[in-house]
């Protein structure tokens, strides 16, 4: 499973734990680090056990005690723990059914991460904050564009490069005004440069020291300019450690930070931000060359999955549509929409005035529907594809969901009905 689809699906395990709820202390919640002993743990919670024994409440004493027998259960599977550690919740979650009744569920979850927490916990909810954290993006660059006319500060995390500050030097051209002499004119000149890279390096210094888990800086723009400001002491000495490139970019701005990430990319393997660029760029590649290698929309992307030919499917994480599959009532004939997830309700108002494709009666109702992301990403592993989830903070990944529907194949092979 790929480091995007893993995210992906935690976060999915996130937004469905985080609404569970239970009616006292039933749901346990329990993260195990890596290295810890399984029979370690299962002592442990045998001890719980026979303290839940003591719980007055007899319904809630039931449920913790049912509660902690599945736990172990689940553990007996594991002759170790995992080398990232193991969170488990379970519990007596409530169902909705009546405002008592509950349904007895379980979750183990291997964390993207090495983790070092170990919790155990009964509370009405399950505790989720700690694999929260272990989902945020950890590793934040800074990229600093320093040219004579002005100077850009923006802040690339994971898949997101964002602009924060923009600012002119007010310097002049080095053309003289009339009646100064040469010297003069470059003297002042070079004060006010001076003065400008003494705001460019409280801006850097505000802007990059303040976050959190800032691993390095990108300083860049055309010409010596950057150099020269790099020579003075106008950076932080903690800043002026965490420099780990330093490029030379023919643009400023917007298209100027994207070079300059372009150019520093060995420094930067595991951003995301690349990754993401470097596999839709592929995708666009074949499409452009026409090596019949790339494919694209719903029903082109399925059915070289069930070919066996994709080797890396692209899916976007802002793709949300609904499979709808309705049957008639009167000869049993099937249809397939797809539908926005807002949308549904109102195709649920008005399903009995379509008529059926094969007998024209009207009378459909729903038999099943399922969101398109979670249906491609089964077929994608069935298929043995590499699932990759894109976001939309990218230009590429914006492409990806806009110009191509969110979902694109790269394959293994040109299948022969394309030759």
């Amino acid at each position: 499973m790929s480091e995007s689809l893993r995210k992906y699906v935690l976060r999915k395990y996130l937004s469905l734990l985080e609404s569970k709820r239970g009616r006292g202390t039933e749901l346990i919640s329990l993260y195990i680090p890596g290295g810890k002993h399984v029979g370690e743990i299962m002592g442990m919670l045998r001890q719980e056990y026979s303290t839940a024994q003591n719980i007055k409440s007899r319904t809630t004493r039931k449920n913790v005690l049912a509660a902690l027998r599945k736990v172990m259960s689940k553990l007996k599977l594991y002759k170790q723990i995992p080398e990232n550690g193991l969170i488990i919740f379970c519990g007596a979650v409530l169902d909705g059914r009546s405002p008592d009744s509950t349904t007895m569920e379980i979750y183990a979850i291997e964390p993207p991460k090495p983790m070092d927490i170990y919790l155990y916990r009964c509370d009405s909810r399950f505790h989720v904050e700690p694999l929260k954290r272990l989902l945020e993006v950890r590793e934040v660059y800074g990229v600093l564009l320093v040219e004579v006319e002005e100077a850009t500060f923006a802040v690339a995390e994971g898949p997101r490069v964002e602009i924060v500050k923009e600012i002119t030097s007010g310097i002049p051209g080095k053309h003289r005004a009339g009646g100064q002499s040469a010297r003069r004119f470059e003297r002042l000149r070079e004060m006010e440069i001076n003065e400008y890279f003494k705001r460019v390096g409280r801006y850097a210094n505000d802007i990059f020291l303040s976050i959190e888990n800032f691993k390095g800086l990108i300083v860049g723009g055309p010409g010596p300019t950057k150099d020269e400001f790099l020579k003075g002491d106008y950076l932080d000495y903690r800043l002026k450690q965490k420099v780990i490139a330093v490029v030379d970019t023919s643009y400023s701005g917007w298209e100027g930070v994207k070079e300059a990430l372009e150019r520093a990319k060995d420094k930067l393997k595991k951003l995301r931000y690349h990754e993401e660029r470097s596999l839709v760029q592929k995708f666009l590649s074949h499409l452009g060359k026409d090596t019949g290698l790339a494919v694209y929309g719903e029903s082109e992307v399925r059915r070289m999955l069930e070919m066996g030919a994709v080797e890396v499917l692209l899916i976007s994480e802002g793709l949300d549509l609904l499979r709808v599959k309705m049957a008639c009532k009167e000869c049993g004939a099937e249809k397939v929409v797809l539908a926005k997830k807002g949308e549904l309700e109102q195709l649920k108002a008005r399903i009995h005035e379509i008529p059926c494709d094969k007998c024209g009666k009207k009378g459909l109702q729903i038999i099943d529907e399922k969101e398109l992301i979670e249906e491609f990403i089964e077929l994608g592993e069935k298929a043995g594809a590499r699932v990759e989830i894109i976001s939309t903070e990218t230009e590429e990944g914006n492409m990806l969901l806009k110009s191509f529907g969110g979902l694109a194949g790269i394959l293994r092979f040109r299948p022969p009905t394309l030759l």
